[in-house]
């Protein structure tokens, strides 16, 4: 079993996009597949068309007053299935807080979900926080997804140093690059760049088409 999560410290990088589709695609290959929407915006609950509402609630769901699997719920495709957003996950960090071993807990949540599931891909708010932390201690690899911007570099080496600094190894982040237009020079020369300065630069990206823009 395999844990991923899609986790950007930018908004509108097509964060969201990327997790409900990567879901969706290990889903159609067999894999048994669990979409965690950590994100109080809810939008990957709305694209699976599933009511956004935490069945133990958010203290059920951060102190265990409940098992996490009672709020899974299926979805319109074989193999996938969905732990949905609450919009009271905007008070999630305040209640990891009040926990001891704060840090772990999201992985303490996640560990009897694991024997059900080939794959659990979390689809994570936009924060550096507590949360952040219970995220990269929860998933075997972190995948950044990267506008080619300067600013979306930049905010993905503030990232990096997050985790240098709390001892993460950062050999379990990855990023990659979407929106990308290849018709635009300065596209191109930042992905050069990116892919020679920083480690764990994936080579597949996603374009910037029309289709997918919809899906924001």
């Amino acid at each position: 079993m395999t844990t991923l999560a899609i986790y950007s410290n930018k908004g509108g990088v097509g964060k969201t996009a990327a997790a409900v589709n990567l879901s969706y695609l290990a889903a159609q290959t067999g894999a048994k597949t669990l979409l965690c929407d950590l994100d109080p915006q809810s939008s990957a609950t709305y694209y699976l068309r599933v009511k956004p509402k935490l069945k133990s609630g958010i203290k059920g769901f951060i102190k265990g007053g409940k098992p996490v699997y009672k709020s899974v719920k299926g979805t319109d495709y074989e193999n996938l299935d969905l732990l949905p957003a609450d919009f009271a996950l905007r008070h999630i960090d305040v209640s990891f807080n009040e926990l001891k071993r704060s840090k772990k807990r999201l992985r303490e949540i996640l560990n009897p979900l694991k024997d059900q599931y080939d794959l659990i891909i979390l689809d994570c708010p936009v924060t550096i926080s507590l949360l952040a932390e219970n995220i990269l201690n929860a998933v075997d690899c972190t995948l950044v997804p990267l506008i080619p911007t300067t600013l979306s570099v930049r905010t993905y080496q503030q990232l990096l140093n997050f985790c240098a600094k709390k001892n993460y190894d950062v050999s379990r982040i990855c990023c990659f690059f979407s929106m990308v237009d290849r018709h635009k020079k300065m596209h191109n020369e930042l992905m050069a760049k990116v892919s020679k300065e920083f480690n764990g630069v994936l080579k597949s990206f996603i374009p910037y088409l029309a289709q997918i823009e919809q899906m924001g």
